[in-house]
């Protein structure tokens, strides 16, 4: 989901302690107390360095054609919600079925398989920075080499950036890693290497067929909506009082916002509904009421929800950010001396007494493939400024450039590998870390450049910080996904380094398919906010969007830094409650970026990300009461994981259709004039449609 979204700001001593408001079930590992009081029991991967099945050819194949197919979801889905789907869990239950009908499958080599695709579902985070291109109107499409160059080189910085940080943040760490930890359960249940296997969701068959089901059920809820026999949205503005406020509320009617909401848990739902509340409930009538919009209460609120509210929001996920930040500078430095460790053991010959999950790429060879992908970037770099009109400063540019890429990635790969391990990369930070790094970018090229170039390269500048933005932004996805995939490799008793190139595998995939996918979308609907988009069929594009205006407002200076203060005031006050709740072991959390999150999208997508959150807590609870409680909830991750590729993959189809045929609606069958009845039939239908899947999965589940 998000992921790449919502965070947690915990002390040293919460870092010992697994936040209940996770999504993944944990299962037994090493025995470990938190200060919550519950103690879990966790299995030691054994010393082991014989030779095994692990990085196959076919096994990377599998996870190449699963991370095209996810990639493509999650292109479309990003830039539709604003949010992006983990795709680890899903992708190791296909695996699972895939390679046992070819035979002699390991554990390991399913682990592979996984970590290929999960390229898919963190790369894909590019699309938060990369549109903001085309909105500016700096760029018509996606020149192909130059967005796949984004994504590659970003990529595999993001792999290196890891292996120090490994250390840091896996091996020497108490950081629960939810995501990681549930991915390492599904393989070992579905190897048959798991005590549980026996009572588990059938060795992956179940849970491949609540993938399938899941992607059938919101495939076909999707088309439905494009015929408007369904609307795609239950909405309602209105005004309040007689001096100009408004506000209202829209329950977007998508299965896919729906299972995010069961896979970030219950916390992050009531956190991005207390966001909604603040964004929605105050700041709009606030900003109304200041800046008085005429017109319907709908566009009115929408307005100042765009030119306002937003704004606050940036400030929240901005502060809690930089305090996530702050918390990291004693784990990294002790991951890079435990780095160079293990290169000092390699080199004395003594690797083979260190466990099979301590074995890196080396730590020499990490540091001259970070050289060679430099090459490009600093490439890269020049050409953009050289084609933006900026060539008398290009050796400035690159430089300061490359400099700025080298370290600013590094900060945020920490930042959000830290928030995988608590909460998963689903819900890393990405987006408010892009707000971050954009606001930097700005700034240093207001303080370094603006002075020596006309008023009129102003938009070119805002390009300029766009694009270095996206690099950084490529980098810190990966590593966020990359350290995930290594908690579930140190779990499962596989190889670091054969992960490693397996990501970078993935990651090349995935850069292949971004651009042209990202084409085909911006000619069939465009991005809201772009010059001359309809912005009814627009893709919103929320993180894209703000992250531009970002940018421009601070090399124009016309940003309203006041708003950004009143969010890193709200932010403040958070990360103190959530660390207060934290302080008392109970499960009730408050995470700050999610509620940042809840102000600046729009309600469109945050409310029902709440009702799948409420939902999935019901589910959850309701399994406890039978004997098979945590195949019950893997279970409910997998279908809502299909409901969410169903409707992406569907999504990036009626797109191609959009563009071959010209026509906005393709399938619709109906007029506008069935806009009141589609809102009571396509309700209903999804709630009857929850209902009957959640019953058919408990009963799975159970072993009805």
């Amino acid at each position: 989901m998000w992921p790449r979204w919502s965070a947690r700001s915990c002390r040293a001593d919460q870092e010992r302690q697994r936040p209940a408001y996770r999504r993944a079930p944990v299962p037994r590992y090493r025995a470990r107390q938190f200060s919550s009081g519950e103690t879990t029991e966790v299995t030691q991967p054994a010393l082991s360095s014989s030779p095994r099945r692990e990085l196959t050819l076919r096994g990377v194949i599998i996870g190449i054609v699963i991370t095209v197919v996810f990639t493509a979801a999650n292109v479309f889905f990003g830039l539709k919600a604003g949010l992006t789907f983990a795709t680890s869990i899903p992708a190791a239950v296909i695996s699972m079925a895939v390679l046992r009908a070819l035979k002699n499958s390991t554990v390991q080599e399913n682990n592979i398989v996984q970590t290929v695709a999960s390229a898919a579902g963190t790369l894909s985070a590019i699309i938060f920075v990369l549109p903001g291109l085309v909105i500016l109107g700096y760029w018509n499409g996606f020149p192909f080499w130059m967005s796949f160059g984004i994504c590659a080189t970003g990529g595999i910085l993001g792999v290196m950036y890891t292996i120090p940080l490994r250390r840091a943040l896996v091996t020497d760490s108490d950081l629960p890693y939810p995501e990681g930890v549930a991915c390492a359960e599904v393989l070992k249940v579905g190897s048959g290497d798991s005590p549980e296997a026996a009572e588990s969701v059938e060795s992956g068959g179940a849970g491949l067929k609540a993938v399938v089901v899941g992607s059938i059920v919101s495939a076909a809820f999707y088309v439905v909506v494009q015929t408007k026999i369904f609307a795609a949205a239950v909405s309602s503005y209105f005004r309040i009082g007689d001096r100009g406020a408004a506000s209202g509320f829209d329950f977007g009617l998508s299965f896919a916002l729906f299972a995010v909401g069961h896979l970030v848990g219950l916390w992050v739902g009531v956190a991005m509904l207390l966001g909604a509340i603040i964004g929605w409930g105050w700041a709009v009538p606030h900003f109304l009421l200041l800046h008085p919009e005429g017109g319907a209460a709908a566009e009115a609120a929408q307005a100042t929800w765009s030119h306002y509210v937003r704004f606050v929001g940036a400030g929240t996920i901005g502060v809690a950010a930089i305090w996530t930040l702050a918390k990291l500078v004693k784990p990294v430095i002790g991951g890079l001396a435990g780095a160079m460790r293990a290169s000092s053991a390699r080199k004395a010959g003594t690797l083979h007494s260190l466990p099979r999950t301590e074995h890196d790429m080396p730590i020499g060879q990490v540091g001259i493939i970070t050289l060679l992908c430099l090459i490009p970037v600093a490439w890269l770099l020049g050409h953009f400024a050289n084609i933006s009109g900026l060539g008398e400063h290009m050796a400035l540019l690159v430089i300061g450039g490359v400099v700025f890429v080298i370290i600013m990635s590094f900060l945020v790969s920490a930042v959000c590998g830290y928030m995988a391990g608590l909460i998963g990369s689903s819900n890393s930070p990405l987006s408010g870390v892009g707000i971050l790094v954009v606001i930097i970018a700005a700034l240093l090229l207001v303080l370094g450049v603006k002075s020596l170039v006309p008023e009129e390269a102003g938009k070119a500048l805002v390009a300029f910080a766009l694009f270095i933005t996206s690099i950084v932004f490529a980098v810190a996805s990966i590593a966020n996904n990359n350290l995930q995939d290594l908690k579930t490799g140190q779990l499962v008793d596989a190889t670091p380094s054969l992960q490693q190139w397996a990501l970078v595998i993935g990651v090349i995939a995935g850069a292949l398919v971004i651009p042209p996918v990202l084409d085909l979308l911006n000619q069939a609907y465009g991005f809201l906010g772009a010059p001359g988009v309809d912005p009814a069929r627009a893709l919103p594009a929320p993180q894209a969007g703000l992250i531009s205006a970002l940018a421009q407002g601070v090399i124009t200076g016309n940003i309203d830094w006041s708003l950004i203060a009143i969010g890193g005031g709200i932010g403040a006050v958070l990360i103190v409650v959530d660390e207060v709740l934290g302080k008392t072991g109970k499960s009730m959390r408050l995470p700050p970026l999610a509620v940042g999150l809840g102000i600046y999208l729009p309600t469109s997508t945050t409310l029902m990300v709440v009702v799948g959150a409420l939902v999935g807590a019901w589910f959850d609870k309701r399994a406890e009461r039978g004997p098979k409680a945590e195949p019950t909830k893997q279970l409910g991750v997998l279908l809502a994981s299909g409901l969410i590729v169903g409707e992406s993959l569907l999504g990036v189809i009626v797109a191609a259709a959009v563009a071959l045929s010209g026509n906005q609606s393709p399938l619709a069958v109906v007029g506008d004039g069935f806009a009141t009845p589609a809102i009571w039939i396509g309700g209903l239908a999804f709630t009857a449609t929850v209902v009957v899947m959640y019953r058919w999965i408990a009963r799975m589940g159970q072993g009805g």
